[in-house]
């Protein structure tokens, strides 16, 4: 493909280097440290302690935690500073719902732009904050997410035929997106939580436009979840399979995230470990939820496990999703700092 004729991105080389030196350190799960804030329907808004909604709607917005990037953009930066401190090199924008599709449901769809650029700059402050401190460089990754639509698959079990959105309205909906996220100054796009490649190949499609309009090439993470025992994403792809689906986007990593915890993920990981021709990432839950939606994993249970999937040499990136914390990526850190980063078939 021509985007990869491209000029790669100032920061590319930078990342590449340090993913050969040593296993990249993720972020935790900004959803989980968001609600431990407890905000409420005016917080979302920006009504009260903070700035107001530039873009008027009439629809409730608590829970809209990509809003909050530009409601309360000091709550967003102090997560990411706690992730960079607690040892994540790569921290993940807060836009894990700022494209056109997803916001509509709160009616948000003209604000995108402004998310992204927001989310970006948030992250970035944090970053150079924890940089100053420490002196060890930090990355921002533009974080894209599946929105609440699927193209492979009829929300209607009457009319199996139908579709709530087509690859064209993905593709321009994260087209959108990642020029955003660029133009706000993303080191990296990761494409996560995917579970309809399908999705995900729009995605990847909206970031060749976007390298290409832009000028430059920057790296590419795609995580996809595996959503039960059966080991398959909903889409019905093992994870040999969604490789092969993707491989043709020379990704800078492939991996798995969320539904699982690290115990039920390691076999998965293990496959996609064994076949991939680029880095592997992997950043599960803090286990799976109790009955109250909670996550009961600790810190040291989760790392001990994911110093497992180093000591295996299975990784190259691992990091957490729902139910992690900084305390969880600082003891991931200390699980994976004595192992070398497992090595890329085909690569010496």
């Amino acid at each position: 493909m021509k985007t990869f004729r491209l000029p790669r991105s100032d920061t590319f080389a930078a990342i590449e280097t340090l993913a050969r030196q040593r296993i990249v350190l993720l972020d935790g799960a900004m959803g989980t440290m968001i609600q431990r804030l407890g905000l409420d329907e005016d917080a979302y808004a920006g009504r009260s302690g903070g700035v107001a909604c530039p873009h008027p709607t009439d629809l409730p917005q608590k829970g809209n935690n990509d809003l909050l990037s530009l409601t309360q953009p000091d709550a967003i930066e102090a997560i990411h500073f706690e992730f960079a401190m607690a040892g994540a090199d790569i921290v993940e924008t807060n836009t894990f719902s700022s494209t056109t599709i997803a916001q509509a449901d709160y009616g948000l769809g003209a604000a995108v732009e402004d998310l992204n650029v927001a989310a970006v700059r948030a992250a970035r402050r944090a970053v150079d904050r924890a940089t100053a401190i420490d002196g060890r460089p930090r990355f921002v990754a533009g974080a894209v997410g599946p929105t609440n639509r699927t193209a492979s698959l009829s929300p209607d079990v009457n009319d199996p035929g139908f579709r709530a959105v087509s690859f064209d309205d993905l593709r321009a909906a994260y087209g959108q997106q990642i020029a955003a996220l660029i133009a706000g100054g993303a080191d990296l796009i990761l494409i996560e939580t995917i579970f309809d490649t399908l999705n995900a190949k729009a995605a990847i499609f909206a970031c060749f436009e976007a390298f290409a309009a832009h000028g430059r090439r920057l790296p590419v993470m795609i995580s996809g979840t595996i959503t039960d025992a059966s080991g398959r994403t909903l889409s019905g792809q093992t994870p040999t399979a969604f490789w092969h689906s993707v491989r043709h986007a020379r990704p800078f990593s492939i991996g798995l995230n969320c539904a699982l915890g690290a115990a039920a993920m390691r076999p998965h990981m293990a496959e996609i470990s064994g076949i991939a021709e680029t880095l592997t990432c992997a950043y599960p839950n803090a286990g799976l939820p109790n009955a109250f939606g909670q996550y009961d994993e600790g810190p040291d249970e989760t790392a001990a496990q994911i110093g497992d999937f180093a000591q295996a040499g299975l990784v190259n990136i691992v990091g957490g999703c729902c139910g992690t914390t900084p305390d969880h990526i600082r003891a991931m850190a200390e699980a994976v700092a004595g192992h070398a980063p497992r090595k890329v078939p085909g690569h010496d």
